[in-house]
């Protein structure tokens, strides 16, 4: 175990000696010239040695003081080196974000060429699970997650809310059993994802909870859901925030004006403590300024 002096002692030695003045020092580190003297004292009380010694008001070092302030100006100039390359170092390379398949897919990576146009310096590795995030196992440094933002031991800022509505393919409106009101949702066939349950609210608040489907078809992916509505295999309730892109492009559309809120919303998470490193920093501001983005373009509209 290292037996070192206190390290505000130490600093107050290399400011006052490099400065031959308490009064400098006190001025560089922000504290009082008492303070800077208290720490002298203790640190010549640890040494057992004096380092300093007072002539005409004017302020010399010791030999022990001349020998000791090389050596420690080293010190302290290699963890200021070694600091600002850890700062330097954090501001590029690589970020693995965390995030789930459908939102990967619907929303985060058709828009990653505009980070990567913004951030060059920054390498985005995607980390895609449809499990929670587990920071320190998965080597995550922030995600984006589906909940209520109520992660212990994660800061977490709200961005998105979603509402849940009716989609299909635009063939399916015309045809020979054409999408003009909820009851006509028994002749197509209904895509699920993991929670066919959205169904059963959605049918039930249309007024229209006894219909049957032709026939279901479920996927355990809501991107799956998704590209099969676009295809024309059946009709689909689409989360706002994952369609928002095939509606603006007219792959799907929106046969009623019904829509249920959901009790969830989309956040950025990340290990308190570190939503302020710079690489980290960087990826929210984006994703906030993506975030306002879309939103602009849904009141334009």
């Amino acid at each position: 175990m290292r037996r070192l002096p206190p390290l505000n002692a130490l600093r107050a030695f290399e400011a006052a000696a490099r400065h031959l003045s308490f009064t400098r020092a006190a001025g560089e580190l922000n504290v009082t010239q008492a303070a800077i003297s208290h720490q002298i004292k203790a640190l010549e009380e640890w040494l057992g040695m004096p380092l300093f010694r007072r002539r005409n008001r004017a302020l010399l070092l010791t030999d022990a003081g001349q020998a000791y302030l090389p050596p420690l100006r080293e010190a302290f100039d290699r963890i200021r080196d070694a600091t600002n390359k850890l700062r330097e170092r954090d501001k590029s390379g690589a970020l693995t974000v965390g995030t789930f398949t459908s939102f990967a897919a619907k929303w985060l990576v058709p828009r990653l060429g505009r980070f990567a146009t913004a951030h060059p310096d920054i390498e985005v590795r995607l980390a895609i699970n449809d499990v929670l995030v587990d920071f320190a196992a998965d080597a995550v440094e922030v995600a984006i997650r589906y909940g209520r933002g109520d992660w212990k031991g994660l800061h977490a800022e709200r961005l998105m809310t979603e509402v849940v509505f009716v989609v299909c393919s635009p063939k399916l409106l015309d045809g020979p059993a054409p999408l003009t009101r909820p009851e006509d949702l028994r002749h197509h066939t209904m895509l699920h994802d993991d929670l066919p349950e959205d169904w059963d609210t959605w049918l039930e608040a249309a007024g229209v909870g006894t219909i049957k489907a032709r026939r279901d078809l479920a996927f355990n992916h809501s991107e799956m859901v998704l590209q099969a509505a676009i295809d024309g295999l059946g009709v689909a309730l689409g989360r706002s925030v994952l369609v928002a892109d095939d509606l603006a492009a007219g792959r799907l559309v929106k046969p009623f004006d019904l829509e249920l809120p959901t009790h969830a919303a989309y956040y950025l998470a990340c290990p308190e403590g570190t939503q302020d490193r710079p690489k980290v920093k960087a990826f929210r501001d984006w994703v906030m300024s993506e975030v306002a983005r879309d939103g602009a373009a849904a009141a334009a509209g």
